[in-house]
This record gives C-alpha cells, sequence and structure tokens, in this order.
C-alpha cells in the first residue's frame, strides 16, 4: 500500500455514509433537576463484558459538556412515531424537554422518553477525540424494552422512516 493520501469531499462523505441507515437516539441527563439532552444518530453496542455501549457527539455541541459533568447519561431509542421528539431534541432550545414527556432513571435519574422502544441508563466510562467528534463510551448499569408494537426511527439518505419487516 502506497502513502498517497486521497482527499476525501465531506459533501461526498455525507453523501455516501448517509446510505447507511441509523437509528435516533435521545442522549440526556439532569443538571440541577432539570432535564437536558441531544438527538444523536451515532449509537452502538460495544461490549457486553462488561456492558458498554457508545455514541459520538459534535465537539461543538453545547449540550454534550452539561452531560460529560454530570458523569451519567441515559439513552432512549425513539420509537418511529417520535418524530416530534427528534425535532424537538435536536434544536438548541435550552428547554428542550417542555414538550417531551420523560421519566427518571432508575440508577442515575436521567430522563428516559416516554413512548421510547428502548431505553438504557449510563455511567460515563470514557471519551476520546476522534476529528470533529467526541466518542463516548457509556457503562449500562440498567436497560430496559419498549412496546414492540412499534420500531425505532430511522434516518437515512437525509431523511426519516421506519423500519418494514421483509
Amino acid at each position: 500500500m502506497s502513502d498517497v493520501s486521497l482527499e476525501v469531499d465531506p459533501n461526498a462523505f455525507r453523501t455516501v455514509l448517509g446510505r447507511f441507515p441509523t437509528g435516533v437516539t435521545i442522549i440526556s441527563t439532569l443538571d440541577e433537576a432539570r432535564p437536558v439532552g441531544l438527538a444523536v444518530g451515532s449509537f452502538f453496542s460495544v461490549s457486553l463484558d462488561p456492558p458498554l455501549v457508545g455514541f459520538c457527539v459534535m465537539t461543538t455541541s453545547s449540550t454534550w459538556p452539561v452531560i460529560e459533568r454530570t458523569g451519567h447519561f441515559a439513552v432512549s431509542v425513539l420509537a418511529d412515531d417520535q418524530l416530534d421528539v427528534c425535532r424537538q431534541l435536536a434544536t438548541k432550545d435550552p428547554d428542550k424537554f417542555t414538550k417531551v414527556q420523560w421519566t427518571p432513571a432508575p440508577v442515575t435519574g436521567a430522563p428516559l422518553v416516554d413512548g421510547a422502544v428502548a431505553h438504557v441508563d449510563c455511567t460515563t466510562e470514557a471519551v476520546h477525540q476522534a476529528g470533529d467528534h467526541l466518542v463516548v463510551i457509556g457503562r449500562v448499569h440498567h436497560l430496559s424494552a419498549g412496546p414492540t408494537s412499534y420500531g425505532p426511527l430511522l434516518f437515512c439518505a437525509g431523511t426519516y422512516g421506519r423500519h418494514q419487516t421483509l
């Protein structure tokens, strides 16, 4: 393999990788009893033993430093009928949760979005710099699955959709 480095066009990068669907999650915590959170499409499992999950967040996020400071977070995997929740929590509004129903997570107390298809309650295990993003690893302390009548909200090629079984 040669040492030739090709420059990758950012728009092509986004277009090509945007062909891969991602689930839509909400990462949240309580900041002095005030719920804060952000919408994330890059949530993934990391390890079974110990139980670890991860997500990526932009280094420019104004919400992540608040979540990082608490040392814990909850993940809510949005259901396919929760596009309005996604849009609400993807804003820069400091009071994003005013129109979102939630329940405290059993271990950390972080907000779990009501109606989500799955919830994961975590403490922050590690944070790694990766380009213009941070890769956050969380240790799972509790998790639960919601009703199976709904599928996850998906994002692919710039649009939202739902999973359809074949």
